[in-house]
């Protein structure tokens, strides 16, 4: 149907740069600091748990991160932990935070053949200051007309920034690597919903494949999301 799309929103984090790869490393030097205090597999578990207790918190992103390594470290040695294993779990949370922009293969072209065609959103979870920040180092901003750094995505979240201009949620599509975040509620907004996986997706955003949904689509990279989006659009 010609027209039929009007916005398409795209995740940031391990959908146009990579991101998850700099926690798991940081992670695993975390549990080499605390190595005589537990085994890794141990110690990623309770790091996983104090991230979860702490998302209403802190949110998502590397500070919280970062403070949910310092109260693990606490917790791990019964508050023992040495103030110069602290000061390196702090040293470590600021390296992410200058670490530079690798963006992913055939991104920065997906968004030049779309751009002007669609009104395209960036929409991302995590600390505001570092997502702007990786978004001007990443020389992508330029592509977009709207960018949204919010402190959660839900079906509420894509039906308000899919409906800006009069729009209708329905004529949108959202892209991203994560099922959970990203492509299962805007398919429950009524939107249609592109799974773009990486190979290091934080065990928190797993979900379901909805595969019988009928605006469900699964692509390998973002090399055919030009022509997945003529497709659509008729």
């Amino acid at each position: 149907m010609a027209g039929a799309l009007t916005t398409i929103g795209f995740d940031a984090d391990d959908t146009l740069w990579q991101n998850e790869q700099f926690f798991r490393m940081t992670e695993a030097h975390f549990a080499a600091l605390l190595a005589d205090h537990a085994e890794r597999e141990h110690l990623t578990q309770r790091l996983l748990e104090a991230e979860k207790r702490n998302l209403g918190h802190y949110g998502f992103g590397i500070k919280g991160f970062t403070l949910s390594m310092i109260e693990t470290a606490i917790e791990i040695t019964d508050g023992r932990v040495p103030a110069e294993t602290i000061a390196k779990i702090l040293a470590a949370g600021r390296e992410m935070l200058r670490h530079p922009v690798e963006t992913l293969p055939h991104a920065a072209e997906a968004l030049e053949a779309l751009a002007g065609r669609y009104r395209l959103v960036l929409i991302t979870k995590g600390d505001l200051f570092d997502q702007e920040r990786k978004l001007a180092a990443s020389g992508l901003g330029e592509h977009f007309d709207a960018v949204e750094i919010v402190s959660d995505k839900s079906e509420a979240t894509y039906a308000r920034i899919f409906s800006v201009g009069g729009h209708d949620p329905s004529t949108a599509m959202m892209i991203g690597n994560s099922l959970k975040s990203d492509v299962v509620p805007a398919l429950d907004a009524g939107s249609w919903g592109v799974y773009v996986p990486h190979d290091l997706t934080w065990s928190f955003e797993h979900a379901d494949k909805p595969d019988a949904h009928p605006r469900f689509r699964e692509m390998a990279d973002l090399s055919g999301l030009a022509a997945l989006v003529g497709e659509i659009d008729g």
